[in-house]
């Protein structure tokens, strides 16, 4: 299984992301790492990428998670995926579950303001809320909350899945 943490930049997916791999003991992917260079330069530059420059991005991304998933590796991935037809595209590789990050543009914005040493500027937030498409299917969680009660949260939610046996089963195994 993949879970698939989701939000506009700043929201936290990195380090939620990164925090419930490492509960879980999974692997942990930033999509941010498959971007093409040319995505970065854009994004650095304060231009917003368009869907053309987004799908083959998230066509490599989709490729990873599919080989995961094959492999009966579970995995965390962060990746921003705004829009219903990106989580659908990322969610045909397989056995995936979509966390979104929830927050408001100006708890985000404080967060980018202060955050050093990534590619993309505050200056593109109000693009990424303009883009977003709320999910309807996804586990839901306040970023004002702690980091573990948002892990805690995304966990106890994977848990109570109950339709889906094949996640109970893999929590079920990395808890003993």
């Amino acid at each position: 299984m993949i879970v698939l943490i989701i939000g506009v930049c700043g929201c936290g997916k990195t380090t939620i992301g990164k925090a419930l791999a490492k509960d879980l003991g999974w692997r942990f992917l930033d999509a941010d790492d498959f971007h093409p260079e040319a995505n970065v330069a854009k994004m650095a530059s304060g231009t917003p990428l368009t869907d053309d420059d987004r799908w083959p991005w998230f066509d490599r991304v989709a490729a990873e998670m599919r080989r995961m998933n094959a492999a009966g590796k579970p995995a965390v991935v962060a990746c921003s995926a705004l829009k219903q037809a990106y989580r659908d595209r990322l969610a045909a590789s397989g056995d995936v579950r979509i966390v979104y990050l929830k927050g408001d543009a100006a708890t985000i914005e404080a967060r980018l303001v202060r955050r050093a040493g990534h590619f993309m500027p505050a200056s593109l937030l109000p693009s990424q809320f303009a883009t977003l498409e709320e999910p309807t299917d996804a586990i839901v969680v306040d970023i004002r909350e702690p980091i573990p009660a948002q892990v805690a949260a995304i966990t106890r939610a994977l848990r109570e899945d109950a339709p889906r046996v094949v996640t109970k089963k893999i929590l079920d195994q990395v808890s003993k």
